[in-house]
């Protein structure tokens, strides 16, 4: 396929020299620039991101996030075993993000949640202007580059919020944009890869996910030739063994992390150990092609299809072979989906050429500013204040049962929903939790699947009894609050429209609780 076609709007027009006329015409040329059509449609996927984040602070783990980057550097130590709650006290723990916590930690020393947010919107913004400038790469078209920008940005909602994530597709749209441009020039600062592996292990687990693409994209090489609509070129000699090299030298780089092979290992420790975190944490689950983000998963694939059927597409094999891995990913774990948007982006970009080009000389600067100043306005408008994001945490997590518990501190163990344990520790460090959104070390020694039988109400009360629970707090929603509500042995002490906090009548019952009994535990690596 023919390389693409650099539009005007990109291209630095020259300009004479030495008179006086050339020298008027550059503030004018600079405006133009500023408010082109290409800007405004920039400020259009600002205001969307803002619009798509703006409720998605409370994530569940930001909250113990915060605690390991405050015990780090207080400490200057990692906290490699559990402190934060009663039943997998002292345990190891193996904090795989700890590097991607810091930034959200200091953020909130400086402004509290309102930082936070805008940390999370400063990166998710780099990010997709990150896979803009991948898109206008390959295709050359900046209409057609934001088109499927706007589609990566709707598959990666799904990882919107304060999340560690974030900074794993950081690294990514980097490390796609080095590869593009040696597979398209035959040359890139490759000797970036592996300092940026290293960086990326110690950020979250998504490196991975980079690893194979990096094989896929040095495998794909090693053939050349056309079959029907796909084609490949094959590396020679010297492009091979540079690549080889590179593969080796990030594979070496991963092993630079606190926690050495172990840390490496903790992404096959997902799929090996945590049965129940695979199949009981929403985010893995498969995608619901019912949800309105499946639905645009099957657009996407047919989209694909269809320019694979209208012969016109010529697809390169590390394109064709990296789709479909990012797709497999995606439908598997819907979490997932944000890698294929990042991955799917360029090559729609490229093959939509059915959008017109962007034409300059008919571009209406006041418009475009006009349109900006109101996206300002907008975005400026509806970012939250210190008041509203505590409203949101408010309506997500327990707040008046905090407060309830602080004037009535709990004398005996309590049950909490697994989601607000983070929270519930964060607000107060001296309150052992039950369970939190960390679920491998939960799962690791068997309290995770007992949480998940409770919650199904698998003969609730032994398992109560078993822990010594004398509290329960639960959104009031749940079955087992309705369970406990209609059981003699437990009343109600605080309600709200969110939470219920129950406490048992009479005493708990005597003996050693369950998880201070010796039992069968999983050794993660």
């Amino acid at each position: 396929m023919s390389s693409p076609t650099v539009e005007p709007d990109l291209v630095s027009l020259p300009v004479e020299t030495g008179t006086q006329d050339a020298c008027a015409t550059k503030p004018d040329s600079l405006l133009r620039n500023i408010f082109s059509f290409p800007a405004m449609l920039f400020g259009w996927i600002v205001l969307v991101v803002v619009r798509l984040a703006e409720r998605n602070l409370p994530d569940p783990d930001i909250w113990w996030h915060l605690r390991n980057a405050q015990f780090l550097l207080a400490h200057h130590a990692l906290p490699n075993f559990d402190s934060y709650s009663y039943t997998v006290a002292g345990r190891p723990w193996l904090n795989h993000e700890w590097l991607a916590e810091i930034p959200y930690y200091l953020a909130w020393r400086v402004f509290g949640l309102e930082e936070i947010e805008v940390l999370m919107l400063v990166l998710i913004e780099a990010i997709f202007l990150g896979v803009l400038y991948l898109c206008y790469q390959r295709s050359g078209q900046i209409k057609a580059s934001v088109l499927a920008c706007w589609i990566a940005l709707l598959l990666g909602t799904i990882n919107f919020g304060p999340r560690t994530i974030l900074f794993g597709y950081a690294c990514l749209v980097p490390f796609l944009t080095i590869l593009e441009r040696y597979r398209s020039r035959g040359q890139a600062p490759l000797w970036v890869l592996p300092p940026l592996f290293c960086l990326w292990i110690n950020l979250h687990g998504s490196w991975t996910l980079g690893m194979v693409i990096l094989a896929i994209f040095i495998a794909s090489g090693l053939v050349g030739g056309r079959w029907g609509a796909v084609e490949a070129t094959r590396w020679t000699r010297s492009q091979l063994y540079r690549l080889v090299g590179v593969f080796a030298a990030c594979c070496a780089a991963v092993f630079v992390n606190p926690y050495g092979y172990r840390l490496v290992l903790y992404p096959l420790d997902i799929v090996v150990h945590q049965p129940l975190n695979m199949s009981s944490v929403q985010e893995w689950s498969a995608t619901d092609f019912h949800s309105a983000r499946g639905v645009i998963v099957l657009l996407l694939l047919g989209a694909l299809l269809a320019a694979a059927l209208r012969g016109r597409y010529r697809w390169r094999l590390s394109d064709l072979l990296i789709i479909a891995f990012a797709f497999y990913s995606g439908v598997m774990h819907e979490r997932l989906l944000f890698l294929l948007g990042v991955v799917a982006a360029p090559v729609i970009a490229e093959m939509s050429d059915f959008v017109p080009p962007y034409q300059r000389e008919i571009d209406k600067p006041w418009l475009n500013a006009l349109i900006l100043a109101g996206i300002l306005a907008f975005v400026g408008y509806r970012f939250p204040t210190q008041a509203g994001l505590a409203q949101q945490v408010a309506g997500e997590y327990p707040a008046g049962a905090v407060s309830y518990l602080e004037t009535h501190p709990p004398q005996g163990r309590m049950l909490n929903y697994y989601e607000w344990g983070g929270y519930l520790g964060w607000k107060d460090p001296e309150l052992k939790v039950f369970v939190d959104s960390r679920v491998d070390i939960f799962e690791y020694a068997g309290v995770f699947k007992d949480y998940l039988d409770l919650i199904g109400l698998h003969d609730p009360l032994k398992t109560l009894d078993d822990y010594r629970i004398r509290y329960v707090l639960l959104p009031n929603t749940y079955p087992l609050a309705s369970f406990l509500q209609a059981n003699g042995q437990w009343r109600v002490d605080y309600r709200d429209g969110l939470s219920v906090l129950f406490e048992r009548v009479g005493p708990v019952p005597a003996g050693p609780p369950k998880d201070a009994m010796p039992r069968p535990v999983i050794e993660a690596w």
